[in-house]
């Protein structure tokens, strides 16, 4: 071997040497017999060090999985021989062998097991029993290699994935697991299980590790092998007797958990789990003590809740059969796990509690089915209850300036609890309200005083009713009488009991959310509206001195300002001087730190243009007050844009354009408060967005940050033609034509749409504006399209992609607005060029998405040209070029039918031959039949 190759395999070991050893790895992987070097090696002890044993490994692993086939029968001989004289070795050196070697010999040792045991190796296991016996590094080995050959056959991680081939190969694959399972348990698990036993007997006091990793072999093979191999008197109370010893305990808990786990019949399976709670229960261990150690109680948790799944997927079955009696005592039993059940909900470890959860929601999903509930029954509930409301609350160490990993564990975890809550809700709604209305009323009497957990969370329990009691169009406060006067009572607490001033920012965000959440209140009680704006308004809102708390609120002041509509009239001057600070255009001068981000600051914009609109102001004071929103925006707009064009400093101009890119987002953002109702021009608004068009179209010629420029200006446009209408189309020629001028392909790709978009609302309207710049958009897409792009260069590959869709998106718009003069007054060499790109679209390039689209083009054009009156030689056309494509793409390698793009594809084909059926008649069946079929070498009895 190539020593000075083998240096880089060491960790600590230079570049250069690794990129060497593993240039030499990819040399061993395709030489013929690279791998009896390897297995030499290894039979033979050669080397001492570890990393080159470990390659050895992946050398021998790589030929067993994709070369074995190649190998003679001697050679195949030769590597089983190899890794048992390796096992055997194993046992005689003074030093085991690192863990990762074991593991890798383990791996390979399994590839050969997949590979040979139904044919040439039907004595796999016993011949390495018959090696190993009960030596303990033996052991080790062998229960290694159980694990890896469990891997092989059950732990497959499935990638789902179109390709045709990879998902024969998988089935191929699960077929032949399949009778490896089938013959294995014919032939040698019996023998295995007899193994696994006596490893147990002979460990569990002298060798915890060798127990453990037994005790994990026993609960990954019970789930595919005959349950009473290992459910047996001798086998439990052996497992049952390792729940007692500390170190042993928390394999022996999986282990139980994967027999209870298996699929059997009801009443056995009721049986079992009372057996086996019969003795855990004398054992002690259904008395939880918080001090407990957690790791065990987690998994004990997980143990009682597969026991507790287990009891309600029988009880439903025995229902399902009509076996009364069955699942009244297996009901039975699942009440009994119930007082356990809540010990292990409320337990502090968030762990141990969410393990249990699905226990807890599948029971009380019973109690939903039940026609009357017990008072035990009933009892439960509100321990549940009750357990969930404690267990919502935060814990003092949650860090909510710096949320990590624990606090988004947490996040997920109150997700589950609110699941249970849902439920909760379906089994009992009255006690739930009942329940939440005196935690609420409780902690809000006195909460100067309370800690902001429970605040938060008796805040947060009222703002879940409102998808746990769900309404139609968030109507809490109409119907059930009972239901809304205790929520109208609440949320009038909440707002007039100055909680709004509590010093967290948990509690603070809770309010608002609970606040936006019932906004239906508000229509009930509006003399509370004041107050409300105002907490929005100030330093308990939008002037929080927490950045995290001032961006949410000011997301949820745009919805509640919107949600109150024609309530907010007798606030809107006030609000507006409010937040004009807020809407400030933060320069990028002088470090100046604004108190809402540009993202946050949409958000403001937006509110004012809503309450500007909804307002009942005549059209003349909303012109005025809109005026005054933007105006100040044009007028810092113009100053940097000059302030550009003069900067030499690349990290200025990005700033200088990024915050013109933000004047131009936020006067785009007005204009999301018109509609179909309050049109600009109704509001008449109009003069004002056209200045403001005038004042942005200009930065589409600055030369400088041209992308983030035209970005944003392209945004506004699209906006413009949406709210103004036909006002806009004399700005759209001279802004086309900047956003020609030098472009790349995403800038095109994104320029399509807006043309697009004119194209398709106003139609025969910009019909002569298409025609003029019509070449120049083509010249400029072809322009890109041809520019050389290195080979393997994948993002320009998929930018030309994109580009190429956008394009024949753009001719199918022109086509389908009933605007095919555009192309055909474009002389006829330029028609034949872009029906030929077409033609090419639809055939050559392997893009499903682009050549449907270019069928639905050309059976566009077949139906606007393809008759008789049609443009002179288009007739021809169609026969020399489109009926050929609709054969041709569909016989592509590349067209593949198992993709779902590709079948829609084929079907716009079918339709496109139809409509030239449907133009042409009786020629195009004879055409087929006497000239283009059989020019295909089709046989004739095929073509009639």
């Amino acid at each position: 071997m190539d020593e000075q190759a083998l240096l880089g395999l060491n960790p600590n070991a230079d570049a250069d040497f690794r990129q060497r050893a593993l240039a030499y790895f990819e040399q061993l992987k395709i030489s013929q017999d690279a791998w009896q070097v390897c297995a030499e090696a290894l039979a033979q002890s050669i080397y001492s060090d570890d990393h080159i044993k470990f390659f050895c490994f992946q050398v021998l692993e790589h030929q067993v999985k994709f070369k074995y086939s190649e190998l003679t029968e001697v050679q195949q001989q030769l590597i089983r021989e190899t890794l048992i004289t390796w096992l055997q070795a194993q046992m005689l050196n003074p030093q085991p062998e690192k863990t990762f070697i074991r593991n890798k010999a383990a791996q390979v040792f399994a590839l050969l097991f997949v590979t040979e045991y139904l044919t040439k190796w039907p004595k796999f296991f016993f011949d390495i029993l018959s090696v190993v016996d009960l030596n303990p590094r033996g052991v080790d080995m062998y229960l290694r290699i159980l694990m890896a050959v469990d891997a092989e056959l059950v732990d497959r991680d499935v990638v789902h994935t179109s390709e045709a081939s990879y998902c024969f190969a998988l089935t191929l694959e699960a077929r032949r697991n399949t009778l490896l399972k089938d013959t294995m348990r014919e032939q040698c698990i019996p023998s295995l299980v007899e193994s696994w036993y006596q490893i147990l007997q002979n460990y569990q006091y002298n060798n915890s590790e060798l127990t453990c990793q037994c005790l994990e072999v026993v609960g990954a093979y019970v789930s595919w092998i005959d349950l009473s191999l290992i459910a047996n008197e001798r086998f439990i109370n052996m497992l049952l007797g390792h729940m007692s010893v500390e170190v042993l305990r928390e394999e022996a808990c999986d282990c139980l958990f994967e027999i209870v786990n298996k699929g059997m019949d009801p009443i056995d399976k009721t049986k079992l789990v009372e057996s086996l709670c019969q003795v855990l229960q004398s054992a002690g261990l259904f008395s939880i003590d918080q001090e407990d150690d957690v790791d065990f109680l987690a998994r004990f948790s997980k143990l009682v809740n597969g026991m507790g799944q287990a009891l309600i997927a029988s009880w439903t079955k025995l229902i399902k059969n009509g076996d009364m009696k069955s699942a009244q005592d297996t009901l039975q039993a699942i009440e009994a796990k119930v007082a356990l059940m809540l010990q292990l909900l409320i337990h502090e470890d968030d762990d141990i509690s969410s393990n249990i959860i699905g226990f807890c929601y599948d029971y009380l999903h019973i109690l939903k089915q039940l026609p009357a509930l017990s008072d035990q029954q009933k009892a439960n509930v509100e321990a549940i209850m009750l357990a969930v409301m404690k267990k919502l609350t935060y814990d003092e160490e949650y860090n909510f300036e710096n949320e990590g990993e624990d606090e988004a564990m947490f996040v997920e975890y109150r997700k589950q609890l609110k699941l249970l809550l849902d439920r909760l809700a379906q089994v009992s709604p009255e006690l739930l309200l009942a329940s939440v209305r005196r935690v609420f009323n409780t902690t809000l009497q006195n909460w100067q005083t309370t800690r902001f957990m429970e605040v938060e969370v008796a805040i947060r329990l009222l703002y879940m009713l409102a998808e746990a009691l769900p309404v139609s169009h968030g109507a809490h406060f109409s119907g059930d009488v009972t239901k809304a006067t205790a929520l109208q009572d609440m949320m009038r607490t909440l707002v007039t009991s100055g909680v709004s001033a509590y010093q967290h920012t948990s509690v603070t965000l809770e309010f608002f959310e609970t606040v936006v959440r019932y906004e239906k209140f508000f229509a009930v009680e509006p003399q509370h509206i004041p107050a409300v704006l105002m907490a929005f308004l100030d330093h308990r809102g939008l002037r929080h001195t927490s950045p995290k708390v001032r961006s949410r609120t000011a997301y949820l002041f745009s919805r509640f300002v919107k949600s109150l509509n024609k309530q907010m009239n007798p606030f809107i001057e006030d609000v507006l001087n409010r937040i004009q600070d807020l809407m400030e255009l933060s320069p990028p001068e002088n470090g100046y730190q604004a108190l809402l981000s540009s993202d946050d600051q949409l958000f403001i914009y937006e509110t004012a243009g809503v309450l500007i609109v909804n307002s009942e102001y005549s059209a003349e004071r909303k012109q005025v007050l809109m005026r005054n929103l933007l105006t100040p925006l044009m007028e810092k707009f113009k100053v940097l844009l000059e302030k550009l064009m003069m900067a030499q400093d690349e990290d200025r101009q990005m700033a200088l354009a990024d915050c013109l890119n933000h004047a131009v987002g936020f006067a785009s953002r007005t204009s999301k408060a018109f509609s179909n109702k309050q049109t600009v021009k109704q509001c008449g608004c109009s003069e004002v967005y056209l200045d403001c068009l005038q004042t942005f179209l200009p930065a589409l010629s600055c030369p400088l940050q041209k992308e983030v420029l035209r970005s944003g200006v392209r945004t506004f446009l699209h906006r413009m033609i949406i709210c103004l209408e036909e006002e806009v189309l004399p700005f759209i020629p001279s802004a086309s034509e900047h956003m020609l001028k030098d472009c790349e392909a995403k800038d095109l790709q994104e320029f399509i749409p807006l043309i697009n978009q004119i194209t398709a609302k106003f139609k025969t309207q910009v019909s002569p504006f298409l025609q003029q710049m019509f070449m120049p958009l083509l010249h400029a897409i072809f322009e890109v399209l041809l520019l050389p792009a290195e080979e393997n260069d994948q993002s320009a590959a998929l930018e030309k992609q994109m580009l190429r869709r956008s394009y024949f998106a753009f001719l199918q718009t022109v086509t389908g607005s009933g605007m095919s003069e555009v192309i055909a007054n474009q002389g006829a060499e330029n028609v034949e060029r872009v029906l030929f790109t077409v033609i090419q679209g639809a055939v050559d390039y392997p893009d499903p998405i682009a050549q449907k689209t270019c069928f639905i083009i050309l059976s566009k054009l077949v139906e606007l040209w393809g008759g008789k009156d049609g443009p002179v030689g288009f007739a021809d056309f169609v026969y020399k070029h489109i009926v050929p494509a609709c054969f041709l793409a569909p016989l592509k390698q590349t067209f593949d039918l198992a993709d779902a793009q590709t079948v829609l594809a084929l079907s716009e084909c079918a339709v496109t031959l139809k409509t030239i059926h449907l133009k042409r008649g009786p020629e195009c069946i004879q055409y087929l039949q006497q000239e283009y079929l059989p020019s295909l070498q089709v046989a004739p009895e095929i073509i009639q």
